[in-house]
């Protein structure tokens, strides 16, 4: 529990960083890794590997345009780009199973967006029956998860998703303010977030995690409580409170919204503190990295077993799975390398057609970035780290290999957010909410990344 949180404090970490979805980050993924080593990659890791697998489906479609959205998506009102984009998946699912070992189980399966609701319940229908025909699903460790848009679902939609395999639902809020909404251009009453949980509750799934967003265009610390008081008579099992990053020199239409209509830095700070501090009173464990979890949620148990992990969806209960990611955009994460779809249709479409894997990007790991990764995860996810273990593992001194990431945690032992003794280092209190800022200590690429273009949002 974070009992304290003092904003100047706050103020004074606040500066761009990564979000360590994955470790090394995407910038730096390069061009020399394309489809034939990534190909060459699947077929390795399946010979010598029987482990479990996340599946990850992107489905970049919207109805209409969010201005603070930061995903690969695409405005369109043609279905017949939808189902031409559902036939290419086909062909990347066959592509991809053409090398998977039959025994490898799913554990996790997460379709993204852009939205996924945005097919129709035929097609929902229709996709999950094809991927699961073509992979083996253990249904008993499954989770299985999907973005949803309340606005114009209909609860068949959400009966396709139950028969397709889905036992988790996730939606955006953002804010109930009807100024904030217009402003973002995205309308959604009340009542059809509400409606949306009622008919996933009423369906049997799992759990039901509600996103926010604050530092949007006309956000005061009084109207986001009001939408939080909303949000906890609600009640759903996992939240996710997003901090908006303003990067309209990496997403052109956020140039719609308007700079001085954002909150400014100290009231986005003054948001943050109310809102952790109403959602630990309110029974929510906060878990990091935004995301908050009642004790009863496989997320709050995994972190206190020490199982939490982290991929480019976030927070993951299945620790150790390889991911194989499919559609526009998407990113595959398996144990020594990372690898990058695609991010236009045409170069997706005619990579498929041609009958090889759509890679444009990705990244072999070496033996620095596994002990590197090692540690910044187990900290992003335990708030705690062995030293010992890491020795252990990788057969190295701690404080000699990292002689050079160490000194620099001085600043947060001094501050009381991190203490290190007897070989291991906790993060306290208020450093929970600054694990970015101290994970990057141990991240190998950042000064070299920091002296290019802005390619990283703000930490708090």
């Amino acid at each position: 529990m974070i009992s304290k949180i003092n904003l100047e404090v706050l103020k004074r970490y606040d500066k761009p960083g990564p979000r360590y979805t994955s470790y090394p980050t995407a910038p730096k993924f390069s061009k020399d890794f394309g489809p034939a080593q990534f190909e060459e990659e699947l077929r390795q890791s399946n010979k010598k590997n029987q482990g479990p697998l996340s599946l990850y489906f992107h489905i970049p479609f919207c109805d209409t345009l969010c201005y603070f959205c930061g995903c690969t998506m695409m405005v369109t009102h043609e279905r017949q780009k939808i189902a031409d984009y559902l036939t290419y998946l086909e062909k990347e699912i066959q592509l991809v199973t053409k090398h998977v070992s039959k025994n490898r189980p799913v554990y996790q399966l997460h379709w993204g967006g852009g939205t996924p609701t945005y097919l129709n319940p035929d097609e929902i229908r229709h996709l999950g029956s094809l991927i699961q025909n073509h992979f083996n699903f253990d249904q008993k460790e499954l989770e299985a998860s999907s973005e949803i848009d309340p606005r114009d679902l209909t609860r068949d939609h959400i009966v396709a998703l139950k028969e397709a395999g889905f036992n988790r639902l996730s939606m955006g809020v953002q804010d109930f303010e009807e100024r904030v909404q217009k402003a973002v251009n995205r309308l959604q009453p009340e009542s059809v977030t509400r409606a949306a949980v009622d008919w996933g509750r009423e369906l049997g799934f799992h759990s039901i995690n509600l996103d926010l967003i604050y530092g949007l265009p006309f956000q005061t610390l009084q109207g986001f409580e009001k939408t939080l008081d909303k949000i906890i008579e609600i009640n759903p099992d996992r939240l996710a409170i997003f901090n908006y990053a303003h990067v309209p020199w990496l997403k052109k239409h956020m140039n719609l919204i308007k700079a001085e209509d954002l909150p400014t830095p100290d009231q986005k700070l003054m948001i943050l503190k109310m809102t952790i501090e109403k959602l630990q009173a309110a029974g929510y464990q906060y878990i990091g990295m935004d995301h908050f979890a009642k004790p009863t949620d496989e997320l709050a148990i995994a972190q206190k077993n020490k199982t939490l992990f982290r991929n480019f969806q976030g927070y993951s209960t299945k620790a150790g799975t390889e991911v194989y990611a499919m559609g526009m955009s998407a990113i595959s994460q398996l144990n020594e390398v990372y690898a990058q779809n695609a991010k236009t249709l045409p170069e997706y479409y005619q990579a498929i057609s041609e009958g090889h894997f759509a890679t444009s990007v990705g990244y072999r790991m070496n033996r620095d970035d596994h002990i590197r990764k090692k540690v910044i995860m187990t900290l992003m996810c335990d708030f705690e780290l062995d030293e010992k273990e890491i020795e252990k593992e990788f057969n190295i001194s701690f404080e000699n290999y990292f002689a050079e990431s160490l000194p620099k945690l001085a600043e947060f032992i001094n501050d009381g957010f991190v203490i290190r003794k007897d070989k291991k280092i906790f993060v306290e209190g208020m450093g929970r909410l600054l694990i970015r800022n101290i994970v990057m200590v141990f991240d190998a690429y950042l000064g070299e990344m920091m002296k290019e273009k802005p390619v990283f949002s703000r930490t708090v």
